[in-house]
């Protein structure tokens, strides 16, 4: 397998928010959908339902790392106990302290962190009948470890190649080479419009706090995304807490894509009967 090409201005493989009521219209059918999110060590069901939704994703890695989020991390489930949980880390040096972007974060030790997850990973869903389709998205990040010392690297690698096995072919685009003027709404509205977007994609805890304007001044829709609430399929019970490579590992790429799909927002509307917020 190939890794996954270090992201320049933009890439296209074949290819959180910051006080009024959003504006909820439906977009259109056509308009480029964004999502704007930090990049996660082998992301969560609901982030990659999330970014599955969206034509370009717009990969947060300008901001502050955060140590208690999971940029570095990832809660893996067991196959046939999904209760039964274990965390997946990436020791990262922080260079400047606190105050470090996402993007300066380095690896303590990438060679150990390699093998830490290619071991656990295979530990937890090994015994899998999908284990193909896990090991084809584990190897492209494993490679990615031999090219690169930033731990946003592998995180984005991870996510990237979550996407891939579930056929998803948008855009991928870091906030680090766009241009954009200060202020949390301010900011997330120049990077959709910089990517040609039309469509913002916000969960419900970003809608409560998301300031409107410059959203209205771009001429950019804000759709809100939401889960399918948890009764309505076995995988989306843990959807907010652990790696989406449970569900990958559980029911396989093919039945993972077709839930995604259904959890894709529809004229702006939540597909299920209830909907679940989606971080």
């Amino acid at each position: 397998m190939t890794s996954l090409p270090p992201t320049s201005d933009s890439y296209t493989p074949d290819s959180t928010a910051g006080s009024s009521s959003p504006d909820t219209s439906s977009t259109p059918p056509g308009n480029k959908r964004c999502a704007i999110h930090q990049p996660n060590l082998f992301p969560r069901l609901s982030t990659l339902a999330k970014l599955f939704a969206a034509d370009c994703w717009v990969v947060l890695d300008d901001v502050q790392f955060a140590r208690r989020d999971y940029q570095h991390r990832a809660r893996l489930a067991r196959l046939d106990a999904p209760h039964a949980r274990q965390w997946l880390s990436l020791p990262t040096h922080l260079p400047n302290g606190r105050p470090t972007l996402i993007s300066d974060g380095r690896l303590v030790e990438p060679l150990k962190s390699r093998r830490r997850v290619a071991e656990r990973v295979r530990q937890h869903y090994g015994s899998s009948a999908y284990w193909k389709a896990v090991q084809a998205a584990l190897e492209p990040v494993l490679d990615r470890f031999g090219t690169t010392d930033r731990t946003t690297d592998i995180a984005e690698s991870s996510a990237y190649a979550l996407l891939t096995s579930v056929g998803w072919h948008g855009e991928v685009v870091r906030s680090s080479d766009l241009p954009a003027r200060a202020g949390r709404s301010q900011r997330l509205a120049d990077l959709a419009a910089a990517v040609g977007s039309n469509a913002y994609l916000c969960g419900t805890g970003g809608m409560r706090y998301l300031d409107v304007e410059p959203f209205a001044v771009l001429g950019t829709a804000i759709v809100p995304f939401l889960l399918p609430d948890a009764s309505m399929s076995g995988i989306w019970g843990s959807a907010r807490e652990v790696s989406a490579l449970w569900a990958l590992a559980t029911i396989g790429p093919e039945r993972l894509a077709d839930e995604l799909r259904v959890s894709e927002p529809h004229d702006g509307r939540c597909p299920g009967l209830r909907c679940a917020e989606a971080m």
